[in-house]
């Protein structure tokens, strides 16, 4: 006999709708209501929609449940797409954090990308946006980028080749470096 606490299923649901108060509420009640473990999730309004990502950790019996649940919020205007989760990276990862900050511009993230997978850098996190200049009131655009390296790549190759581009793309990088484990 299988403990039920030892089988779990991880799911992955992404959703994206118009936004309204109560939307990460009623996920909330609906990966509880499934006997659910809400483990991580990142959510936001972009472009005026509610959009996201929830990583829930159930028992495999309760995953059809979980989906009648979240897709019920589906008939108030929600799209909400259940996927089984995949497998963690295993091993020790460098990793690498850095933010940038310029002008904003077209193609910045297509080149700093491009460097990233140039290296086989896989990108765990990136968060973007725009802000006003303080001094002149020019638009600036920022981003936040948490990367795992490949072995053979160290935080300092990866942090050269993106200040190789800094001035072809004119920002301005910070960087930070971590172990993953």
């Amino acid at each position: 006999m299988v403990d039920q606490f030892s089988a779990k299923a991880r799911i992955v649901l992404t959703v994206s709708g118009s936004d309204r108060p109560g939307l990460t509420n009623e996920l909330a009640e609906a990966v509880l209501a499934a006997g659910g473990n809400w483990q991580e999730g990142h959510l936001s309004r972009l472009g005026g929609l509610y959009v996201g990502s929830v990583l829930v950790e159930l028992a495999p019996g309760a995953v059809a449940t979980l989906t009648d649940r979240v897709r019920a919020i589906g008939d108030t205007g929600l799209q909400v797409v259940a996927m089984p989760a995949g497998d963690e990276p295993v091993g020790k990862h460098a990793s690498l954090l850095f933010e940038l900050l310029g002008q904003d511009r077209p193609g910045i993230i297509r080149q700093v990308t491009s460097i990233l997978a140039g290296l086989g850098a896989n990108i765990e996190t990136l968060s973007s946006g725009e802000q006003t200049g303080a001094w002149g009131g020019e638009h600036l655009f920022w981003a936040k980028v948490s990367v795992t390296l490949p072995d053979g790549v160290s935080p300092e190759d990866a942090q050269s080749a993106l200040e190789d581009i800094s001035s072809e793309i004119m920002v301005d990088f910070t960087f930070g470096a971590a172990n993953r484990s």
